[in-house]
């Protein structure tokens, strides 16, 4: 047995600094075929097996192309999608076995700034009826007076003057209206905000004002953030760990500085060198990992490791048999923090394994049973 499969799987954080710890959560849709009884032939496996925790006070970027499940990840550590299985315990209670009243109650601490700033506000409701609302909900507006400066305090916070209580949605612009929905998650003193794409359907200009405003709040109120993204530069930027997700699952997890010094897995690899370098003469000599081939149907996903239709370091054994798990690489310079799903990641970064041409493959799709056969979704977009 080599070093790399007896090094644990565990993440290292445990104890009273673990605000949010997910363990082993699974989140499938069901494929229904029929004209008067459907009858289920399939599963979107959108989150299949995730295992990752969020210290109190830190800010957590979940990185990944789309359809890859991060913000279903988000939803399901929320209860807004219900758990297939696996567990999320924040703050000591286990979120995906609340319903009803219990499950309200805790909402006030979990929140979410939404990715669409228009779509998640009530165009007929005034930023006051916005803001509000929740507060009512969970008794925090106790008289009229208390609750005025509250809201006052809050528009103060995101800045925004106090008039614009009285102004609705379609009359600010798009990083004022996601500076209101920030405030809106601000107004039942939350302990978790789940931030899905924050900044992604605003300017460059803008996207910097969020992000400063973000950490400003986190500092002032204690806050901790789970920011899903696909923008690498945003996610170095604001996050102190970042978890890497490809179909599914994690496959690195690391410190924000680690991971963008030193990418273990194949596909991080790749993600790296994607992002531009402003020097010129760096940018010209360095390596392009191109990725050959669509991200797979989470309806079909690849046996053994869900990466090795598209990675230039495939070996044809374990790769596509085994599915790698989670854990401390024996790599020179990576921390016990640097969590990494590779069978291969000490060969590949030793360079022991080359990469090689990759040649893009179709799976065919069969429904659950071996019964029937029938046409998957034809994309990412419309399997989620």
């Amino acid at each position: 047995m080599t070093v790399s499969e007896t090094a644990t799987t565990e993440p290292s954080t445990t104890g009273d600094d673990v605000l949010v710890d997910v363990r082993g959560v699974k989140v499938h849709f069901p494929i229904k075929k029929g004209v008067i009884f459907d009858k289920v032939v399939g599963y979107v496996y959108a989150v299949d097996g995730v295992d990752l925790q969020i210290r109190r006070g830190e800010t957590y970027g979940l990185v990944g192309e789309s359809g890859c499940g991060k913000s279903t990840l988000g939803r399901a550590i929320l209860n807004l999608e219900t758990p297939t299985e696996g567990s999320v315990v924040f703050d000591g209670e286990d979120i995906a076995s609340l319903s009803g009243e219990r499950l309200r109650r805790k909402r006030k601490d979990i929140q979410m700034v939404f990715q669409d700033p228009m779509g998640s506000l009530d165009p007929r409701q005034s930023v006051e009826s916005l803001l509000i609302e929740g507060m009512k909900a969970h008794g925090l507006a106790k008289d009229e007076r208390s609750a005025a400066k509250r809201l006052r305090e809050l528009l103060s916070a995101v800045g925004l003057p106090a008039a614009a209580l009285k102004k609705y949605p379609h009359e600010f612009s798009g990083g004022q209206r996601q500076r209101i929905g920030i405030a809106r998650a601000l107004s039942v003193d939350p302990k978790l905000i789940v931030a899905d794409e924050p900044v992604s359907a605003l300017d460059v200009s803008v996207q910097a004002q969020v992000i400063n405003l973000l950490e400003d709040l986190q500092e002032e109120f204690g806050l901790t953030y789970l920011v899903v993204a696909h923008d690498l530069a945003v996610v170095r930027h604001i996050s102190d760990r970042i978890g890497v997700m490809y179909l599914g699952a994690l496959v690195e997890e690391a410190e924000a500085d680690d991971l963008y010094a030193q990418p273990l897995h194949p596909y991080t690899r790749a993600l790296m060198s994607a992002v531009p370098v402003p020097d010129p003469l760096v940018e010209d000599r360095r390596e392009r990992i191109l990725l050959k081939g669509d991200l797979p149907s989470p309806a079909n996903p690849p046996k053994g490791c869900r990466f090795h239709t598209r990675c230039p370091w495939r070996q044809e054994t374990r790769c596509d048999t085994e599915r790698p798990q989670l854990r401390v690489v024996e790599v020179a310079g990576a921390p016990e923090s640097h969590r990494v799903a590779c069978h291969w990641a000490e060969q590949i970064e030793s360079g022991e394994i080359q990469a090689h041409e990759v040649t893009a493959t179709l799976t065919e799709q069969t429904a659950s049973g071996g019964e029937d056969d029938f046409v998957g979704p034809a994309s990412v977009t419309e399997a989620l």
